[in-house]
């Protein structure tokens, strides 16, 4: 059996930043597994062609159960399967959250999670084309730009929000969330610089770095309580490795928890019921899933302005020699933060406006000049799970999201359409705007808008929270705040599953810190928690 001194199960975006970190110490020995390919496609760096690699090798083509709340629609959910994880597939925009998420977890039994020390992890990530300030880094592995070619309408979106009241920003990761503007991309001379770019393929020349990909992780392997080493399919065989320090679990909101419960961590009654032998009864492996809902509100557009004629032989030259022009697009190019009438002390609305028809994952083909903004619901209160199919490592977990189980999320979504709609007739549109096809001008009503929304969300992509992050004492928390796995040893989760809420924004960012800051944890070693604590504590000044 080969050793190392860790595993990691999963080369998404967290699974780089370790792979990367860890590797540092030329002593260390690192095996990283990835059940997808390399990142070899061409349409993984041209970042219009995002949409094209969903429902491919890519993607891990992820289905929820039948939504209750919204017509029982089973929801398509993409999640990167290949190496950089959904940084890889995503649409790149850089948005860290709100600063009271962090201080939020760090109240909810999380020392050291506080926004004034996750800052110099988000700093440390970033290389910011803008230059270094008191909110950003450069030198950092993860490049971060302004969009090199936006589009003509996305800057229309800008200007009429601000005529319809509410204020531009330039920095949404900056003093104020709040506000419309550009959003800034993971993206490096008009290529997507995901986390298998940034941080992975430097730390792949490095002879303590061992790199598998296509291998599916089948079980976390015990004696007693402490996680020795992963069983994992490659190919026809299933081998074995040993960790002789940790195994570190990052795999996602929904792989994490399903291979946690397949390998005897979870709750005690879904374990037996799939013949799982019980390492450790922790029935919080699962739960607490929260996502961001978007709803489409998109009209024709009047003039041939769109990203509709992006890939023509002129656009394609344009990419090829200068890497600039609509090829350079994320699609969603710009957007804002706004509280509603119904938000508490953060904005609960998040706007992702695209200068193209962006119509259930951009899956639905309309070739037609056109442009839609998508309210998105930034604190939800509607919260789901994941839960095992089978005892089959390779068969897909269920997943619950939940969407719309608490009305007030169905309430603030309509206001979001209705903002919406109030930004998109102000002056600036006039030239640009056609007819509302989505959910077009017959829906009126408060009640028609919550049919358009129960019909028409799809997920934003941002499934966290199913191995959360929280004290022992918390019967609901997986893991502590140095993201070892309560109950037992040897085990760490390290994405986006240990968040105990939701960031209010875009979350490849987020994870990204999640990852920094646990490498330092790991190689500090407690001493470092225990400083943070005293700090906060008021012991140390």
């Amino acid at each position: 059996m080969e050793s190392y001194d860790y595993i990691i199960i999963g080369a998404g975006s967290a699974g780089c930043v370790l792979a990367n970190r860890l590797t540092e110490d030329p002593t260390v020995r690192v095996l990283l597994l990835e059940a997808g390919g390399p990142d070899t496609q061409q349409d993984i760096y041209m970042p219009l062609a995002f949409g094209k690699l969903f429902q491919t090798p890519c993607d891990w083509n992820f289905h929820t159960e039948p939504e209750p709340h919204m017509s029982d629609r089973k929801l398509y959910w993409p999640r990167g399967k290949v190496l950089g994880g959904s940084s890889s597939i995503n649409a790149m925009i850089y948005i860290r959250g709100n600063h009271k998420d962090y201080n939020q977890w760090r109240d909810l039994g999380n020392p050291g999670w506080g926004f004034s020390n996750v800052l110099p992890y988000f700093k440390k990530a970033e290389n910011q084309e803008r230059g270094a300030s008191e909110y950003h880094g450069v030198g950092g592995p993860l490049n971060v730009s302004d969009p090199r070619s936006p589009n003509p309408l996305t800057e229309t979106f800008i200007e009429a929000a601000e005529q319809a009241g509410f204020s531009r920003n330039h920095d949404f990761n900056g003093e104020s969330q709040e506000g419309f503007g550009l959003y800034q991309v993971t993206q490096k001379g008009g290529k997507r610089c995901s986390a298998a770019v940034a941080y992975l393929r430097p730390a792949m020349a490095r002879p303590n770095l061992t790199v598998r990909t296509s291998i599916h992780a089948s079980r976390i392997l015990f004696d007693g309580r402490r996680a020795q080493g992963v069983r994992f399919v490659d190919g026809n065989q299933t081998l074995q490795a040993h960790a002789d320090r940790e195994v570190i679990l990052s795999a996602g909101a929904i792989g994490s928890p399903q291979l946690l419960m397949l390998s005897g961590v979870g709750p005690v009654d879904q374990l037996r019921q799939f013949g799982v032998p019980v390492i450790c009864d922790l029935p919080g492996v699962g739960e607490n899933l929260q996502d961001h809902p978007a709803v489409p509100v998109a009209y024709e557009c009047t003039q041939p302005v769109s990203l509709a004629s992006a890939e023509s032989l002129i656009n394609l030259l344009r990419y090829l020699l200068l890497k600039r022009g609509p090829l350079t697009s994320n699609v969603g190019e710009g957007g804002g933060f706004i509280k509603t009438s119904l938000a508490g002390a953060t904005p609960d609305v998040q706007f992702h406006f695209g200068p193209a028809f962006f119509i259930n994952h951009g899956l639905t083909p309309i070739k037609e000049h056109g442009f839609t903004s998508g309210p998105t619901l930034v604190r939800p209160r509607s919260v789901g799970r994941i839960q095992l199919r089978s005892g089959n490592p390779l068969e897909a977990p269920r997943i619950f999201a939940n969407y719309y189980s608490d009305p007030h999320d169905l309430d603030v979504m309509v206001e979001g359409i209705k903002i919406t709609r109030m930004i998109t007739h102000s002056k600036a549109f006039a030239k640009y705007r056609g007819r509302e096809t989505h959910p077009g001008d017959s829906a009126q009503s408060d009640q028609e808008l919550r049919a358009h929304v129960c019909k028409m969300s799809e997920t934003l992509y941002h499934p966290v929270g199913t191995c959360k992050m929280g004290a022992s004492k918390d019967r609901s928390a997986v893991v502590d705040s140095e993201l070892r796995v309560h109950g037992v040893e040897g085990l760490r989760v390290i994405d986006a599953s240990i968040m105990p809420t939701v960031p209010g924004g875009n979350t490849n960012a987020p994870t990204i810190m999640i990852a920094e800051k646990a490498a330092d944890l790991i190689k500090k070693g407690p001493q470092t928690v225990k400083t943070e604590e005293a700090i906060l504590s008021g012991a140390i000044r």
